[in-house]
């Protein structure tokens, strides 16, 4: 029985990690430009068109040339998964957590290599990577152990002559949407979830980040995972994701992305289709507007760094990330100006360096989105540091703060998926709560206080899935903080958590006379 509770993130300050890492990025170099196939039914399909994927950091840089699905290939991998699911859902759960757990030894061991590809096709800087690296081996990890704690049911009482069972059974073919921001770990993690529990899945993983769900399907593959389980097809959005969506085949859908998309996903999953026989389960993580709030009875160094790190960490590209600091009036001047000076000596670069703090932003559609939210920032608000974008060789954008804000300002409003943090101040911590409350989402925030009374009133009353105390607002670990926000947030679907599986399976009474 595997007994890893957390997979640890790699100490950069010692040498023999640091060349452990750098020969993780030389041996991904070795690989750069590579062509891969789609996967359905275990049969690698090649194609005309592809999907290329650049380097964030170096747009002359290509990671990989990655086969397109279109609808009548994503029909044969409906048609693979759906006989596949046949056997699959046969198989005893003690074997699918046991490629579970094959599967995360094999990505241990290369985790340096997995983490290198995402400093070069995520952009992310080395402890981001390997942060997302660690966090889908602890999907894995947990998802296994999570289906050997529900394999035998949910104990239901019986009466004298009679016995009585609640056992759950999967669903079926499930269609996993994955995004590019944890490439590798929620691509992992919510692909897993589904097969641990006995269905099969298309994956179509977002389409900047193809080649490390490659990767990933090539470590499944083998871990022993049957063909036609795990069938890998990446595609436009619009072509494939809506065929499969609407499918009557589809069972559940399982997304992370942002609002816009999940909200149209879940209205098309309602229609029943013809041929359909059953109502779409959706699975939906769709972004945040996130805060954190700061009292006059703060440690106010804590705070700052709070700030600065849970905003410009991944270049603000997390749906967890501070993109609002609500600070009451007494200490705002003092929290804005030293996250100011924190931010002056943030480094912005190449990843692939790991002096840089920062890396680049996802893509050019990124890049003019962000840097039109900062235009619409200078005319709401103060523009503290930062504002400045350069997408000449990559997408960099400089960790920008506005102060000063509205609580109804656009850029308090609207998730912008960036480098940049609004300030706003409150008059007490009651206004600050409300302030903290007055957006459509609901996934993360954070209290800065030494004040108990004000901890357990944010307990109550800020209305996030995820709220932490004297902590930044992102990095929530698998099975310690199960992950998933309100409202607009999506589903409360809670990964890395003990109800998660239970989203991709069906809960069966059966009753028996003796």
């Amino acid at each position: 029985m595997i007994t890893y509770k957390h997979e640890p993130f790699t100490n950069f300050s010692k040498e023999e990690n640091k060349q452990a890492f750098k020969t993780g990025l030389n041996l991904v170099e070795t690989y750069l430009g590579m062509e891969y196939p789609l996967v359905i039914g275990g049969k690698k399909i090649t194609t005309d068109e592809k999907i290329i994927s650049i380097n964030p950091a170096n747009k002359e840089e290509i990671v990989g040339k990655v086969s397109k699905a279109n609808r009548e290939l994503a029909e044969q991998a409906m048609d693979s998964a759906f006989t596949a699911f046949q056997s699959w859902k046969k198989v005893k759960p003690e074997v699918r957590a046991d490629v579970l757990f094959k599967a995360a030894a094999i990505i241990r061991r290369r985790k340096h290599e997995f983490s290198a590809l995402l400093v070069k096709e995520a952009g992310k800087p080395w402890n981001e990577a390997d942060a997302d690296t660690a966090e889908g081996i602890d999907f894995l990890e947990y998802y296994g152990r999570q289906m050997l704690e529900l394999k035998d049911g949910k104990k239901v009482d019986s009466r004298p002559g009679e016995y009585n069972r609640y056992d759950y059974i999967p669903l079926g073919v499930g269609v996993i949407i994955s995004p590019w921001n944890f490439a590798f770990a929620i691509m992992a993690g919510t692909t897993v979830a589904a097969i641990v529990s006995g269905n099969t899945v298309l994956l179509k993983p977002a389409s900047t980040t193809p080649v490390v769900a490659a990767k990933f399907v090539e470590v499944m593959e083998e871990a022993g995972l049957p063909k036609g389980v795990l069938n890998y097809i990446p595609g436009n959005g619009s072509e494939v994701g809506d065929f499969l969506v609407d499918h009557p085949k589809t069972r559940f859908i399982s997304f992370t992305g942002s609002r816009e998309v999940g909200t149209r996903i879940y209205e098309r999953a309602a229609i029943v289709n013809e041929g359909q026989i059953w109502l779409k389960r959706v699975i939906a993580e769709m972004g945040g507007k996130d805060t954190i709030v700061v009292d006059k009875e703060a440690d106010l160094e804590l705070a700052a760094q709070s700030i600065v790190n849970s905003a410009f960490g991944f270049s603000g590209q997390k749906c967890s990330a501070c993109s609002r600091a609500v600070i009451v009036e007494d200490v705002y001047e003092e929290v804005l100006n030293r996250a100011v000076e924190l931010t002056k000596e943030l480094t912005i670069g190449d990843p692939s360096d790991p002096n840089n703090f920062m890396g680049p932003v996802n893509d050019q559609n990124a890049f003019d989105k962000i840097m039109k939210y900062i235009e619409i920032g200078k005319s709401e608000g103060e523009l503290m540091i930062g504002g400045e974008g350069d997408d000449s060789k990559g997408y960099f954008i400089r960790p920008t703060i506005f102060s000063g804000l509205d609580p109804k300002a656009r850029i308090m409003q609207e998730e912008v998926f960036g480098p940049v943090v609004a300030f706003a101040k409150a008059k007490n911590f009651d206004e600050a709560l409300e302030i903290a409350n007055n957006t459509e989402y609901g996934l993360t925030g954070a209290v800065i206080s030494n004040n108990r009374l004000h901890l357990e009133q944010a307990r109550e009353d800020f209305h996030v899935g995820n709220l932490y105390f004297n902590r930044g607002c992102t990095g929530a670990i698998v099975g310690y903080q199960p992950f998933g926000g309100f409202n607009m947030s999506g589903t409360d679907s809670k990964a890395g958590g003990p109800d998660y599986l239970l989203l991709h399976m069906q809960a069966k009474t059966t009753s028996e006379m003796l």
